[in-house]
């Protein structure tokens, strides 16, 4: 079994909460919010962007940010009840899964089938709340969300389809806001795909040694010692990708020094992750939640300048 990860402590709401419908939160992760944040930060990007070409109003941004944090909370949450019901029987050979709720036998799969319905019915009220034509784009990418956890079985590349479903949002952001920028919004896709594709291989690294012996596959089984020099070119992919989307953009100095920033902050993690160290490849996973939010503060901070004329 691979070195015991440390459960985080439960916070002050979780504890709060009825022993009954503890499991039901920890379902969704309520208590670890990482998968929530990495999936929100795409989807700031290509709203804030699409609000600075559109020079759209502060109210109708932040009404849209706040709509999409919404969104991310409640899709996150389905997407893990979906990969907790195709997985209940693998996260039972991981040490760092197998106590899940389902896997656990806390919560029935008939039990979360149900609440799945509850958090897709919650999902589509978000969607009904943006313009008519993100309808179609916004429940495409359910297709992703159901069959992600069917790749680990057939192929070393489960993160990818994680990466197609994680960035939704940055192509999503411009029509919310009623700017349909294609070249902008596929670039800033690919380079989330990019992104997601180094965390989710850090990620994927905490749990190798048991992968192996459960037959659940990963890039991080798949490029081993080549990791660090696989993640190295998909960051570099990253950032072209990204800068280029600030270019289509018309972007100030603001999000270009967020990008340069952020680069500094992924170099930094691909050099010191000791891809060993279950706890440490945690640590760094987590740290991407302030890379995503250096990128936005970039395109906000142009944002703001561009809406109150100081540039």
């Amino acid at each position: 079994m691979a070195e015991p990860i440390a459960q985080p402590p439960l916070g002050p709401i979780m504890r709060s909460l009825p022993k009954s419908v503890l499991p039901y939160a920890q379902l969704i992760r309520l208590d670890r919010p990482v998968g929530t944040w990495l999936l929100y930060w795409p989807c700031t990007w290509g709203i804030t962007m699409a609000a600075y070409a559109t020079n759209a109003s502060l109210l109708d941004t932040a009404w849209m940010l706040s709509l999409f944090g919404v969104g991310s909370l409640i899709m996150r949450g389905a997407g893990c009840i979906v990969n907790d019901l195709w997985d209940r029987r693998l996260d039972q050979q991981v040490e760092r899964t197998a106590m899940r709720p389902i896997a656990s036998g806390q919560i029935t799969p008939k039990q979360a089938i149900v609440y799945l319905g509850g958090q897709l019915t919650l999902g589509l009220g978000v969607l009904l709340s943006l313009p008519l034509d993100c309808l179609l784009l916004g429940t495409s990418s359910l297709v992703f969300v159901a069959t992600y956890p069917l790749f680990k079985r057939f192929t070393y590349y489960p993160q990818l389809m994680l990466a197609f479903t994680y960035n939704w949002g940055a192509m999503l952001g411009f029509p919310a806001m009623g700017h349909w920028d294609v070249p902008t919004m596929a670039a800033l896709y690919a380079s989330g795909i990019c992104w997601t594709m180094v965390y989710d291989t850090i990620y994927a690294h905490q749990d190798k040694r048991d992968d192996v012996l459960a037959g659940i596959k990963s890039t991080a089984l798949a490029w081993r010692e080549n990791s660090k020099p696989v993640m190295a070119v998909f960051t570099i992919a990253q950032i072209v990708l990204l800068t280029g989307a600030g270019v289509l953009n018309g972007m100030g100095p603001a999000f270009f020094a967020g990008v340069g920033w952020a680069t500094y902050r992924l170099a930094l993690m691909i050099k010191n992750v000791h891809l060993d160290a279950p706890k440490d490849c945690w640590k760094w996973f987590v740290d991407n939640i302030k890379t995503g939010g250096v990128i936005f503060l970039g395109a906000f901070v142009d944002y703001l300048m561009k809406l109150f004329g100081l540039m």
